[in-house]
């Protein structure tokens, strides 16, 4: 999956459009690495972002198939930072 479809689907950042904003602007790593809004993702991957004034990080558990419930978009990762 794409790494701003993930962020949207997961809820880390709200909408797809921002989450490209955010990756062109190299405020997203993903493994260490600065990562465009098209990086395919998989399971353990990390990914760092930097919001204004605080940054999180966040593991990825799970990539889903397609949309998932409010509910379920905690379980696709877990923040370690």
């Amino acid at each position: 999956m794409r790494l701003d479809k993930f962020l949207k689907v997961s809820r880390l950042i709200k909408r797809r459009t921002v989450a490209n904003e955010v990756s062109d602007m190299g405020r997203i790593s993903v493994n260490g690495n600065l990562a465009k809004a098209g990086k395919q993702l998989k399971e353990g991957d990390i990914i760092e972002i930097e919001y204004a004034n605080r940054k999180v990080k966040a593991k990825i558990l799970r990539i889903p198939s397609n949309n998932v419930s409010i509910q379920e978009a905690s379980t696709l990762y877990e923040i370690i930072e």
